[in-house]
């Protein structure tokens, strides 16, 4: 029996393309009774109370999308906020019961939102534009329903996906552009879906050649491949319209031993060119990457209806067929590919071709130094330089990098016309409901210990399991591995389809040497066969599943079942270790030399049944890799690039279902160089503020202002942020086109050295320090340094001081000079911020220690009261000092501050000075670059020294107000060629 009603309210909703209106009269409208009843409010809520799931799911996906519609012309609101909903209701004439019994059904979704730097829309693609020919996005779009995704996800797909293609070049522009972007997601957060949602978006749009860079191994490559054959391409351009069950016209068909072959890839049920739509040709296959045009030169001669006109013409373009290659990041891949375009002459120049960049930090960046390229001209390295011809040979080219690190992307040279950085667009998407990111192994705002923290907040307890070098855990992790796989068969037992916990994983990841691998699954597979042949298995189990297991999933599970004791669990434990053990090897080694090292059916995810297996690698585990169902992961490699840690961060990703399985073991103060150690946890955690900090900028910078951008990405140049010391953001050769910009160094003394040598920029310097120069004319002081650590004994010095604002001293030290590069300016930054930006400075004691009067030479300095004046040298061969600052004066310094941030207000010694917690130190020398004393003598006859021979030094201590070591960063940007 047909559901009027339903059918009605499906119309209705589908007359509203361009947004809500009355949805009354647009009922009547379309109604064909003359007073439909469908239209009362009455039986529209009675249905909505009878939780009627069809209606529900009709208004669902209506209501989010207009949600989460950015661009609205219908609506002068904010998506995703209340008053949009409030707005929608009354366009549609809803009371506010049908509307609060609407907002029950379908929850305004508030999550994150999408930042976007860019230039100005051009304006070519509107809503209105995409809904016109949607086929490929329509296809996709339902795919993603039928996979589970809820509404929330597709509707911010939707928008993300539509956010790129609206800043691409209309592909009908008669005027050939390339817009340059950058899309920054996270690791293993669903770009690839992202990119798929652009992919289908600009071909239904007009583009008609898609190169996508699908990593640097054939096993990448093949994977997205795969995906994009899937759940974009299709069984009918796969099939090129033969019979998928007809066997002859099928043989050879590269999926023919996958068993997702071909009930799960989607199906456009005829060839979409008999629909009325576009047939999309591959140029490359699972199996087969880019060798050359397989069908010669004319496979990129794309046909026209109209032969007069050019093919991005709208008449020749919606007709043609897309073509779509996947290829890697290889010299040879790309050179062969670079060749034949050559070849096809001025059709090029007529293509409207789409670029997507998997992984653009990777391989894709010049990393080549400027220092290195020959007689000045840009040397690039091979895939840079293929890249940026590709770009060449495509004018109407349109780039977008993918990545989750983009610091070697936003450290390319802007002003390189030819290169990558994404100067029209760059967009940072949303963290995906369900991702479980390095957010969600720390507790970041925590300022509980461990211990006290509970368990059902505190991501470190749940997940975290630390490796310290008394004891490598590697057993206890391997029976965490076995206790989560029993846990996940458990779930399947009591209703959870099996589908879900297809793979089950664990990575053990302590090394970049094969030879350490080869050593290391040696020791796992001795372990794992030695330890569970007796009872004393399960007593050691049963303790990991009461003392761990079992409290985190009762106070973490999410409404996942889990046993409630060992016993309930044990009879899952046996198919667990036969699951993992199969073939008679519990252990993957993960490297090689060649791509056939990874040609290893235990390894391919996609054709594959069941991996349940312990990985053991090193560099290739760590980029671009997905290492389905990992739960366990035991991790103590080192490196010191931001970039390279969080790539190797595989424990990232979706965990529906067992996220309260997961376990992070990972090591604790790990030695790392010389004298040295490393948290690899606590650097994980920098990483992350690494990470929101850029984000957050970005957001800063997103904000329209009167419907315009502030910035684009070539004028804001993003900073990017190095919260721990030992780890930068990228690699040296990625970073060799930054710059430093800003030192936040709280609580350690800046002293910089590189002074100028010139005369007059010396004279220049001591002129701009006039307005401070009265702190000679103090009175001097006893200051005294009690016995410490280096000394027994309480030693005093003498020395004037005198109290200046924070402002007076900021502005002397803006106008200073230096030699070379201009060091200090990271570190002004940062001291500009201390009026109440970053932290409080009110005021800086300025201290002039005073030499012995055994050997003091004193002089006036441009009219100023007699200073004792010290020798100083620079280091050999260099334009800086080797230390201005005396250790001692440096010592009562820091003491001093000390004592004001743990007893405020209290004297320091006899010396009658008092610094408050908000007051700094300034140590100033009024330096001579002498060989000896007599030099220094000479420098002030009549005791008047000449400005040009003295150098007004410094060393700053920040007050205990300003020392939070949580803000001890560094920042860094990219530097302009052309600036």
């Amino acid at each position: 029996m047909p559901d009027h009603l339903l059918n009605l309210h499906g119309d209705v909703l589908a007359a509203m393309r361009r947004g809500p209106k009355n949805f009354a009269r647009l009922a009547f409208a379309l109604s064909e009774s003359e007073e439909p009843s469908d239209v009362q409010e009455n039986l529209f809520l009675d249905r909505l109370a009878s939780s009627d799931t069809d209606l529900k799911a009709l208004w669902l996906r209506a209501l989010t999308a207009w949600d989460f519609a950015e661009t609205a012309a219908w609506s002068a609101t904010q998506p995703r906020t209340d008053e949009r909903r409030t707005e929608m209701y009354a366009k549609l004439g809803f009371s506010s019961a049908l509307g609060k019994a609407l907002d029950d059904a379908a929850p305004v979704d508030k999550g994150p939102r999408q930042v976007v730097i860019s230039t100005k829309s051009q304006g070519w693609y509107s809503k209105d534009t995409a809904a016109v020919r949607p086929f490929y996005w329509t296809a996709y779009e339902s795919l993603l329903r039928r996979k589970g995704w809820s509404e929330a996800a597709v509707a911010s797909l939707d928008e993300a996906s539509h956010g790129v293609v609206e800043r691409l070049s209309d592909p009908s522009r008669p005027e050939a552009f390339g817009a340059r972007g950058l899309v920054v997601g996270y690791v293993q957060s669903g770009k690839t879906a992202n990119f798929t949602g652009v992919i289908a978006k600009a071909m239904d749009a007009g583009y008609r050649l898609v190169i996508v860079l699908g990593g640097t191994l054939n096993l990448l490559r093949s994977q997205t491949q795969r995906r994009l054959d899937m759940e974009l391409i299709g069984r009918e351009n796969i099939l090129r319209g033969a019979d998928p069950n007809d066997l002859d016209a099928v043989v050879g068909v590269d999926y023919q031993d996958d068993e997702d072959w071909p009930h799960k890839f989607v199906s456009h049920v005829q060839r979409p060119s008999a629909l009325g739509a576009f047939d999309i040709e591959r140029l490359t296959t699972r199996d087969n990457d880019y060798r050359g045009l397989m069908q010669g030169i004319r496979a990129l001669d794309i046909e026209k209806v109209d032969r007069t006109l050019p093919l991005y013409d709208p008449a020749n373009l919606h007709h043609a067929a897309a073509r779509v290659m996947v290829i890697k990041k290889n010299k040879s891949v790309l050179t062969n590919l670079v060749k034949d375009l050559k070849k096809i002459g001025p059709i090029l120049g007529e293509i409207p071709a789409l670029i997507i960049d998997d992984e653009s930090d990777q391989a894709s960046v010049n990393t080549i130094s400027p220092k290195k390229w020959e007689q000045g001209r840009v040397t690039r390295t091979a895939i840079n330089g293929l890249i940026t011809e590709l770009l060449g040979l495509l004018p109407r080219a349109q780039y977008v990098g993918y990545t989750a690190t983009p610091f070697a992307n936003v450290f390319v040279d802007p002003d390189d016309s030819q290169d990558i950085f994404p100067r029209d667009f760059l967009i940072s998407l949303p963290r995906p409901s369900g991702y479980m990111g390095v957010q969600d192994f720390h507790d970041m705002d925590s300022d509980l210990p461990l211990e006290e923290r509970p368990l059902a907040e505190s991501q470190e307890r749940a997940h975290v399991r630390g490796i310290f070098q008394t004891d490598d855990r590697l057993m206890e992790a391997i029976d965490a591995f076995v206790l989560a796989g029993a846990v996940k068969l458990y779930r399947i037992a009591n209703g959870v389809p099996e589908g879900k916990f297809r793979h089950h994983t664990m990575l053990v990841h302590e090394s970049v040497k094969m030879a350490d691998h080869a050593e290391l699954a040696l020791r796992l597979n001795s372990m794992w066969h030695s330890s569970y042949s007796s009872s004393q298995a399960h007593i050691r189990l049963a303790k990991l599943y009461s003392d761990d297991f079992q409290q985190v999933c009762a106070a973490q599970s999410d409404g996942s079942v889990a046993p409630s004791s060992y016993e309930e669990l044990r009879p899952f434990i046996s198919r667990a270790r036969q699951l993992i053990s199969s073939g008679g090897n519990p252990v993957i080694i993960v490297n090689g030399d060649t791509e056939k090292d990874y040609e290893q059916a235990d390894l391919d995810f996609d054709r594959t049944p069941h991996v349940w297996k312990i990985l053991v690698g090193g560099t290739k585990l760590s980029r671009g890799f997905t290492v389905e169902g990992l739960t366990i992961t035991y991790y103590r490699r080192k490196t010191q690039q931001a970039d390279t840690l969080m790539q190797m961060g595989r424990w990232f990703g979706f965990r529906d279902g067992y996220r309260d399985l997961v376990r992070l073991y990972i090591g604790r103060e790990e030695p790392f160089g010389r004298d040295k150690t490393i948290d690899l946890y606590q650097a994980f955690e920098a990483i992350c503020q690494d990470e929101e900090s850029f984000r957050s900028q970005l957001a800063q910078y997103a904000e329209m202002i009167d419907g315009e951008p502030q910035l684009t990405p070539s004028q804001v140049l993003p900073l990017v942020s190095q919260h721990l010391a030992l780890v930068k953001p990228s690699g040296r050769n990625k970073m060799y086109n930054s710059e430093l910009v800003e030192i936040r160094s709280p609580g350690k003394p800046i002293e910089p050295a590189a002074y100028p040598m010139s005369t007059a920029g010396i004279r220049r310097n001591t002129e701009r320090w006039k307005p401070l120069l009265h702190i000679f004319g103090a009175d001097s002081t006893a200051l005294t340094l009690p016995p410490d650590d280096s000394s027994p004994l309480t030693r005093t010095f003498q020395a004037k001081t005198a109290l200046v604002s924070h402002d007076s001293l900021v502005s002397v030290l803006r106008q200073l000079e230096w030699e070379g590069d201009n060091h200090f300016a990271p570190h002004l930054n940062y001291l500009a911020q201390l009026d109440g930006t970053l932290a409080k400075v009110d005021d800086w004691l300025l201290v002039a220690p005073q030499t012995t009067a055994a050997r003091r030479v004193e002089a006036s300095i441009l009219g100023s009261a007699p200073c004792s004046l010290v020798r100083r040298s620079r280091q050999l061969g260099k334009v800086s000092f080797g230390r201005i600052s005396g250790l001692e004066h440096r010592k009562w310094a820091q003491g001093l501050i000390d004592n004001a941030r743990d007893q405020p207000g209290i004297n320091n010694g006899d010396s009658g000075l008092a610094v408050g917690p908000r007051t700094g130190i300034v140590l100033l020398y009024a330096v001579i670059e002498a060989a000896n004393d007599a030099e220094l003598t000479a420098a002030a006859p009549g005791g008047v020294v000449d400005p040009s021979r003295v150098i007004p030094a410094f060393t700053l201590l920040s007050p205990s107000s300003a020392n939070d070591s949580t803000r001890r960063l560094l920042r860094y940007r990219a530097k302009r060629s052309g600036a």
